[in-house]
């Protein structure tokens, strides 16, 4: 077993890093090679699978390996010629400048780390969310270190301890999809260690959160849709383990109904499903829903689950948005090309990153100055984009 060449002050995923640099660096391991799965390298280091991800997404962030999904990772080609240039002094490659860099080795060298779970980095909600923590971080003394759980609550807690072992002087936490938070989280305050959750807050607890104002989001959807002569408006979510983002919303959607004089149908309020991404199951009950046409609009509480009904939508034979409007909260696409198509409702992502990371800062510095620090509630304003997936109800079709 590798772990006799442990250093107990050498974090894991490092060890296992300088572990693969060496195997190809010596070139046991060559170009387009496959390395071994991720199961077979917990085992032999003894470590945990978010170790294991974590040293594997640093490795191929600099370039030593890359992955092919549902195939496994392999050596990068052309990297053998690079890994002895790796090794060398950076002030050793500045010499051949004809200016000399100012580089302030003392900051760098004397950042601290921050730590950032998140349940998954799958959709553009997270990329938008990271890049504005990177913003706030990067010009700091602090430097972020990512560690992504797949919305597993063991793997959150195996992520919490990781992150303390490797010495984090403070975290940012994006809690899994679960009843219960973890009591890791609540150990953390406990203890007063340095937190801010995203996203999310826990319920009668005090911490230092940014949210959006999930409430009123669902409010403002439903206003729109009511607006363009929508009566029969659904609210779809496809996680079976309501969190307080998909309660707050839920009771904003009731709430604007009852606003409105509207009944409340509860076959329309469908939060209590699983989604098969991969597939069209003709006997789910999304799809019996949206065949039976009982509902002219969907309000889905991620931007994912859109673009699915926009699928089911085309195998049915319904339009968008003539015989059915479609609004998300988040926009499924990048933001940053044409195919932004889908009335969202926008939670200000980047916003709420920088905001977490300036807290978890300031948090920082109060308590390196001893100067008491009150808890720092942020919850955003959520904005409607008008886009092309809602429209007026085509009542000819009704």
């Amino acid at each position: 077993m590798q772990n006799n060449s442990r250093t107990p002050r050498t974090p894991l995923y490092l060890q296992i890093q300088e572990y693969y640099k060496n195997q190809i660096s010596s070139k046991k391991l060559s170009e387009n090679e496959k390395i071994p799965p991720e199961r077979e390298i917990m085992e032999k280091f003894n470590v945990s699978r978010i170790t294991v991800a974590n040293a594997l997404a640093e490795l191929a962030k600099e370039g030593w390996i890359y992955r092919i999904p549902g195939k496994g990772t392999f050596v990068q080609e052309r990297v053998h010629g690079i890994t002895s240039k790796s090794n060398r002094d950076v002030t050793e490659e500045m010499t051949i400048l004809d200016e000399p860099v100012d580089i302030n080795t003392e900051r760098l060298s004397n950042r601290k780390m921050i730590g950032l779970i998140m349940p998954t980095v799958k959709d553009f909600f997270a990329i938008r969310l990271i890049e504005g923590i990177n913003k706030a971080l990067e010009q700091s003394d602090y430097y972020p270190v990512f560690m992504i759980t797949d919305n597993s609550q063991e793997n959150e807690r195996e992520a919490i301890k990781e992150l303390l072992r490797m010495q984090a002087v403070g975290l940012l936490i994006f809690p899994v999809d679960a009843k219960t938070y973890n009591d890791d989280i609540l150990e953390l305050k406990v203890r007063d260690f340095p937190f801010v959750l995203i996203d999310r807050y826990l319920p009668g607890v005090e911490t230092n959160y940014v949210n959006s104002d999930n409430f009123s989001g669902a409010k403002l959807a439903v206003s729109h849709l009511w607006d363009l002569g929508h009566r029969d408006i659904a609210i779809c979510s496809d996680s079976a383990l309501p969190t307080i983002t998909v309660e707050d919303r839920i009771k904003g959607y009731m709430e604007a109904l009852k606003e409105k004089g509207a009944m409340i149908n509860p076959s329309l309020n469908l939060t209590d499903f699983r989604v098969d991404y991969g597939k069209v199951d003709d006997n789910h009950p999304l799809y019996q829903l949206m065949a039976s046409r009982k509902a002219s609009a969907y309000i889905t509480l991620n931007a994912k689950l859109g673009v699915h009904i926009s699928r089911l939508a085309k195998r049915i034979g319904l339009t968008v948005p003539k015989d059915i409007s479609i609004l998300t909260f988040d926009d499924p696409s990048s933001g940053y090309d044409e195919f932004g198509v889908y009335t969202h409702i926008s939670q200000s992502e980047q916003e709420m990153g920088q905001e977490a990371a300036k807290i978890l800062m300031q948090l920082l510095d109060k308590r390196k100055n001893k100067t008491p620090f009150n808890y720092k509630k942020i919850n955003l304003t959520p904005k409607l984009i008008v886009k092309e997936t809602t429209g007026i109800i085509n009542k000819f079709n009704r």
